[in-house]
């Protein structure tokens, strides 16, 4: 029977790979939120009833963000493997994973950003039209601003499943907890490892979801006592 690894050896690779997913998620997040904001408000001011309605447009938005939310990312993450070495020059490590991770989450924050859109009183915006005031400016000081606490808990969600897709790219070797939980705990029957490595995880969720949370009430807060 194999000998486990020491804990010592264990803690040492855990800590080596949660740095490894901390960087992969953090850099694919704030990739994510850059195309997947700015998507998800171009989405929801082409829809009808939008401050710039353009139906053909917005189905063809709507066509594209679905059919990347829907795609598993174990697949998305295989097919777009010609892509990801154009872009980083290999398809292994992490600076490789980060592609897929953010194509992958693009879809995801749009659809998440026009759903806190919606959640915008039509009202507030109305009055912001009746001033004379312009789409941009609408969009920044209203539609943003007022949307704000549902923005930080999208970006919260869109962290916590780049956490467990990370975990997916293990698969391919991209490196961080899911490759450790792949290599040593499941190929090599390793159980300290799997299960400390599973423990990590579910800490970084744990840690991440309860933080946006915490954020997103104070703002909530704040707009309320704005209002």
């Amino acid at each position: 029977m194999k000998a486990e690894t020491p804990w010592s050896k264990v803690f040492q690779l855990v800590l080596e790979a949660t740095g490894d997913t901390i960087y992969m998620v953090g850099v694919a997040t704030v990739f994510a939120a850059l195309f997947g904001v700015p998507l998800g408000v171009l989405l929801h001011v082409t829809a009808p009833g939008g401050l710039s309605p353009q139906r053909l447009l917005h189905r063809l938005l709507s066509l594209v963000v679905d059919v990347g939310r829907s795609m598993p990312f174990i697949i998305l993450l295989l097919a777009i493997s010609p892509f990801t070495k154009v872009v980083s020059g290999t398809t292994l490590g992490a600076d490789a994973a980060i592609v897929p991770l953010t194509v992958g989450a693009v879809p995801f924050v749009a659809r998440l950003v026009d759903n806190a859109l919606r959640e915008v009183d039509a009202t507030v915006v109305e009055a912001a039209v009746t001033t004379g005031a312009s789409r941009m400016k609408i969009v920044h000081s209203v539609l943003l601003r007022e949307s704000a606490p549902g923005l930080v808990g999208a970006i919260g969600v869109t962290l916590v499943a780049l956490v467990g897709y990370s975990a997916m790219a293990g698969v391919v070797g991209a490196g961080g907890l899911g490759d450790l939980a792949i290599r040593y705990g499941y190929q090599r029957y390793d159980t300290r490892v799997m299960i400390a490595s599973i423990v990590v995880l579910a800490a970084l969720v744990i840690v991440v979801q309860f933080g946006f949370d915490r954020v997103a009430r104070l703002l909530d807060r704040r707009r309320r006592v704005n209002a």
